[in-house]
């Protein structure tokens, strides 16, 4: 039987790094997920899970929506990095409120200075993954809808922006994931069990316009 997401305690470890005059709080799994990978693929990122990292996705999405001065880290790139799959270049993940208004390109300081941080516990409630009714989905393809997730690749990390909203749209396929997805895998081992979360588009260094994506979320084990 699988516990349900707000039963959950989330064993992570907290770090505060200060950085030109800012500081930024840093949530991060204490126990990196042993089989998930993330890669960047051509139509945007692929990140491959299993039953567990699928939980441990699930409340980072969580936390991030309800965190707005909280940066979310998945450190799942040496995980997929030693998988040694063709499907493109490993990455982490960080997640993150638009509030923070956190430059990508300060995220290889801030990571360079997490230390060890600090045990902590968090524990959500059932309201941080949402099920939205369907006229809030068929908003988000109207021209003057805003709150899209943003997306930008930075130090060998995809770093997903967005506001409670933008994380909230797709809190259901999250919870979806790590609830129910389990059960369908017993059933029907051979089952395609996924999320696809749009991403809205992107500006690169550089100054170019990348265009939309999408983050895929797959069960692979």
């Amino acid at each position: 039987m699988v516990v349900p997401l707000d039963e959950r305690e989330w064993p992570v470890r907290i770090s505060v790094v200060r950085l030109g005059g800012h500081s930024y709080r840093v949530v991060r799994a204490a126990r990196p997920p042993r089989f998930a990978g993330l890669y960047e693929g051509r139509l945007g990122a692929q990140f491959c899970l299993d039953k567990d990292s699928a939980v441990t996705f699930a409340m980072a999405w969580g936390l991030a929506a309800r965190s707005p001065y909280t940066i979310v880290f998945l450190p799942v790139r040496a995980a997929a990095a030693a998988d040694a799959c063709d499907w493109g270049r490993p990455l982490d993940l960080v997640l993150l409120h638009h509030r923070l208004a956190f430059p990508p390109s300060r995220w290889k300081q801030v990571r360079a200075r997490l230390g060890a941080g600090t045990p902590h516990t968090v524990r959500l409630p059932r309201g941080a993954w949402p099920r939205r009714p369907v006229a809030d989905h068929w908003r988000t393809r109207h021209r003057e809808f805003r709150d899209h997730l943003w997306w930008e690749i930075a130090a060998d990390t995809l770093v997903v922006t967005g506001s409670r909203e933008a994380f909230e749209l797709a809190a259901e396929q999250v919870r979806e994931l790590a609830e129910d997805c389990p059960a369908h895998r017993v059933q029907a081992p051979d089952s395609h069990c996924c999320a696809e979360i749009e991403m809205g588009a992107a500006r690169s260094f550089t100054g170019l316009r990348r265009p939309y994506a999408q983050l895929h979320v797959q069960y692979c084990r």
